[in-house]
């Protein structure tokens, strides 16, 4: 069980050791657990726009097609029945009518998150650095700034989540949205998705340690 995380200045240095905490990062890592939140947040991301009318909702087939009897043929009120192309649907689609969206409470949310930082503190894909003041927020310099403190980091195949205080997030984004290999979220807004899509996730340690703060106080 790892007890500590290091962090890193600037230049990709370990320049001090932070302790973690049991109640977030013991976590027993369940893949079938995981698995289930997956899907549900997946389906709740699926736009609801299928959509089909029903008979009293199609053009047409005011008027009786024929007369009931001495046709020979079957007999039928409308046009818009289901029987007849461009007819209404039957049990179509009713976006508007019914919601597929699952629920997820509180408690299994954070404990997905746990499960995930517990699992990548464990296979070190966590990383910490010191803090992002006084750096020239470019994108060249967040380039050499990511292949210091993670130097295995495969551009095409690894990508990288970078979590920020809020406050910081808008100075931020100038140096990072033109490096494609990399994403950034707030510490309000932490997604399980996000945090199961990348490989890695860079933190400042005020951001780590708000983000710990943050899922002991609902771990209990």
């Amino acid at each position: 069980m790892v007890k500590d995380i290091e962090v890193y200045n600037q230049k990709g240095e370990v320049i001090e050791k932070i302790p973690l905490s049991e109640e977030v990062f013991q976590e027993e890592f369940n893949p079938d657990f995981l698995h289930q939140v997956y899907k549900i947040y997946l389906s709740n991301r699926y736009p609801r726009i299928a959509f089909s009318k029903d008979r009293s909702e199609v053009a047409g087939g005011g008027k009786k097609p024929w007369k009931q009897k001495g046709t020979g043929r079957a007999r039928h009120g409308s046009i818009r029945s289901p029987l007849w192309r461009g007819g209404g649907a039957t049990f179509g689609p009713r976006r508007k009518e019914e919601s597929l969206k699952k629920k997820i409470n509180q408690k299994t949310k954070q404990k997905a998150l746990r499960m995930i930082l517990a699992k990548k503190i464990e296979d070190q894909e966590i990383k910490i650095i010191d803090s992002f003041n006084g750096l020239d927020i470019k994108t060249k310099v967040m380039d050499q700034l990511l292949k210091n403190i993670i130097p295995s980091l495969k551009k095409k195949t690894s990508s990288t989540l970078v979590i920020l205080k809020p406050e910081t997030e808008k100075a931020m984004k100038r140096g990072l949205r033109n490096l494609p290999y990399l994403d950034l979220i707030t510490t309000e807004n932490l997604d399980f998705l996000q945090l199961l899509n990348n490989k890695y996730l860079l933190l400042s340690k005020d951001s780590f340690l708000t983000i710990q703060e943050k899922l002991k106080k609902t771990s209990k």
